[in-house]
């Protein structure tokens, strides 16, 4: 699996984990040169309170498109750490 924006490959595996209709990246198949830290938060009720990253690529701010939980409930232990994207991102 892929994930692209602005025409740049932000991250690759083939260890994802589908769930809900995401794959979540493992951590260290994400280039994190494109990374910008984010404030913004959500939360899920089964997976917990979610952070997210802003990508920066080639001067082009796609904000909020990459999120993770950094601790999750116990039902979503799996994909805990783990980036996934939207917001424009290509996943394929």
């Amino acid at each position: 699996m892929q994930a692209i924006w602005n025409n740049k490959v932000i991250a690759e595996s083939n260890e994802t984990i589908d769930t809900e209709g995401n794959h979540y990246f493992p951590v260290e198949s994400v280039n994190k040169n494109y990374l910008v830290e984010s404030e913004h938060t959500s939360f899920c009720p089964w997976k917990g309170k979610a952070s997210y990253f802003s990508l920066l690529v080639d001067g082009k701010l796609n904000t909020n498109a990459v999120w993770y939980y950094p601790e999750t409930k116990d039902a979503a232990k799996e994909i805990e750490g783990r980036l996934a994207f939207w917001n424009g991102v290509t996943v394929k």
